[in-house]
């Protein structure tokens, strides 16, 4: 049966909120006056793109039978916040535990994959959204057509939540230690390429703003 515990439900707000907090340090670059400002758009981005990234662990993982649970991990929380200062942000404030036994190789890359290609469908999301307002709004791009002051912030969600789920797929997919692309490699290195090929080439769109020159 799907469901979170109190413990759990705990974990996922913590981590949210200093995932949260952290990428609004990254992109408010050190002026604090303008993190309360950001704040609320990242909270979209990270809240779709953590949470679902985690929750796609644990559904994965039910599904082979295997119990699964998210838990902090505090050193990554301050890691998070501390790395946001220098202008990268090491976001791993916690995993999904999955207790079971015998789990393959193959199950456990199906498990460890869900998530990143979650961020990336999200990613890919925000981005069409972004898209539609801007070819819809010319005001977007031009300064001299008013624009609809909430569509201006929608807008600025979605490429916020674009930047960030592209970067929380390429970051798990380094196959390194407790992040999914050590298992995802370990599975199929040619699914582990495929994916952080994908992942790269968005992450470089969005610090590049590609769609949007």
């Amino acid at each position: 049966m799907f469901k979170f515990s109190s413990n759990e439900i705990r974990d996922l707000f913590i981590s949210f909120f200093i995932i949260s907090l952290a990428f609004s340090i990254l992109y408010s670059r050190l002026d604090f006056t303008n993190i309360l400002n950001i704040l609320p758009m990242v909270m979209v981005g990270v809240g779709l793109g953590f949470i679902l990234h985690e929750v796609a662990h644990k559904i994965s993982a039910m599904r082979y039978g295997y119990w699964a649970e998210y838990k902090t991990w505090t050193p990554g929380l301050f890691i998070a916040l501390v790395s946001s200062a220098f202008g990268f942000i090491f976001a791993a404030p916690g995993a999904v535990h999955i207790y079971g036994q015998y789990m393959t190789d193959r199950e456990n890359g199906i498990i460890s994959i869900s998530g990143p290609l979650t961020n990336i469908i999200l990613s890919l999301i925000f981005l069409a959204v972004a898209l539609m307002l801007g070819n819809t709004y010319i005001g977007l791009f031009n300064p001299l057509i008013a624009v609809p002051l909430w569509v201006n912030i929608l807008f600025q969600t979605c490429l916020l939540g674009f930047s960030i789920n592209a970067f929380l797929a390429l970051f798990n997919l380094i196959p390194i230690g407790i992040l999914d692309g050590a298992k995802v490699f370990r599975w199929d290195p040619f699914i582990w390429l495929a994916s952080v090929i994908v992942a790269g080439i968005m992450v470089y769109f969005s610090f590049t703003g590609f769609f949007f020159n």
